[in-house]
């Protein structure tokens, strides 16, 4: 089975040895998502809750990128500095998925990178 990447600039450029998306078969793997703008590369300012808009608009992007959308998503996982930050990132993410929702973990993380205060990922069927 080929593994395809999925690039788009809607999305931050991979700030690593990494594809922003690789798809397998109707199966697309998307790489964690930090709160960086675009445009500008940079880590956008605001609480977490302005932060994680920030991350699932860009997995949006990749999601349509790679020809699905945010409702095609079967699984998401979520990083955060600060679990006391739990109650606004999920109300954030039930502003972007509606039921079925995907399956979904969230961990408690030491650090995350440029300082970010958020990560997700997600996994993401098409077809």
């Amino acid at each position: 089975m080929s593994r395809d990447p999925i690039s788009t600039e809607r999305a931050p450029a991979a700030i690593g040895p990494y594809s922003q998306a690789v798809r397998a078969g109707q199966t697309v793997y998307l790489s964690g998502q930090i709160p960086l703008d675009p445009a500008t590369g940079e880590l956008v300012g605001g609480d977490i809750s302005a932060q994680t808009r920030r991350v699932f608009d860009n997995l949006k992007a990749v999601c349509e990128a790679a020809g699905g959308s945010l409702d095609g998503v079967v699984r998401v996982g979520i990083y955060v500095m600060d679990l006391s930050d739990f109650a606004q990132v999920n109300a954030v993410m039930a502003e972007y998925f509606q039921a079925p929702y995907p399956a979904r973990s969230t961990i408690q993380v030491a650090g995350l990178p440029k300082g970010a205060r958020v990560e997700v990922d997600a996994v993401l069927v098409t077809g």
